[in-house]
């Protein structure tokens, strides 16, 4: 696929060597469709190939008011899909196990810009991707898998436990409460809060830092390979624990209610079935 038939996301390059990756679906939150995680893959094996990138920044555009709304499924989401590209969408990996991969394998700095809310696969794509994270002072996180009573995704149950402690991970991933900007810093899943209008600038700046001649890349590239080859077999077996799960998940009884409830705006009543 090339950069100029993506829908979803906007691939801009630049001379410096940033390349920006912006989510554009704007009618839907930023949400990640099975096109838009298929845009993704691409526009990462681009600038994986791409000697000219250095630093990749991933954000959501201004219009969304959101850097993503999380997952979007539909019984329409495969009508947009190019033809010639429509073997490639494995809807049983709802994990987004090759997109995941594909992010933790990449050899270049990725930063992303949160700059609105993110919730669901929101929360959970910069947490598998970035090496560095800034976020908006407005802007909040949340896991809300568990309000349609079904799994987290991209390997976040390993990685979240593995970033934030066991017991704090839990009590996200049980109760789904909205994070601050501000809690996020606490937490360690942010590197720093800004305010919305300095955010894009700061990350541009952090992103020149990583890029000679004021970083040196090589020692840079191999530094984030010594740290994520050990987890790569991990994450593995855990997106694939993942989409196990997310199999009995999309099943239950528990998750039709959750539907229902969306459509019908009101609380869902769950029996653990």
């Amino acid at each position: 696929m090339l950069v100029e038939e993506f829908k979803q996301i906007k691939y801009q390059k630049e001379e410096n060597g940033i390349l920006t990756v912006i989510l554009n679906w704007p009618a839907k939150k930023n949400a990640l469709s099975p096109l838009g995680l298929l845009e993704l893959w691409y526009a990462v094996d681009h600038a994986e190939k791409d000697k000219d990138v250095k630093v990749l920044i991933l954000t959501g555009c201004e219009e969304a008011g959101a850097f993503s709304s999380g997952g979007y499924f539909s019984e329409e989401m495969l009508k947009d899909i190019p033809e010639q590209y429509i073997e490639e969408i494995n809807l049983r990996d709802m994990a987004s196990k090759r997109l995941c991969l594909k992010f933790w394998d990449f050899p270049k700095p990725v930063i992303s810009v949160i700059n609105g809310f993110a919730v669901g696969g929101g929360f959970t794509l910069p947490v598998i991707c970035s090496d560095l994270v800034y976020m908006a002072e407005d802007a909040w996180w949340a896991l809300f898998f568990i309000k349609r009573a079904v799994m987290p995704d991209f390997a976040t149950s390993v990685l979240l436990p593995f970033m934030i402690g066991i017991h704090k991970a839990k009590e996200l991933f049980y109760f789904g409460d909205r994070l601050t900007a501000q809690d996020a810093e606490r937490l360690g899943l942010v590197n720093k809060v800004l305010p919305k209008e300095e955010l894009m600038s700061y990350a541009r700046d952090q992103a020149l830092r990583l890029i000679p001649p004021k970083g040196p890349s090589l020692s840079i590239k191999l530094m984030k390979k010594s740290i994520h080859t050990y987890f790569r077999d991990i994450l593995e077996k855990q997106l694939d624990l993942e989409n196990k799960m997310w199999t009995k998940t999309i099943q239950s009884k528990d998750f039709g209610e959750s539907l229902r409830a969306l459509k019908e705006k009101r609380d869902p009543t769950f029996i653990g079935r």
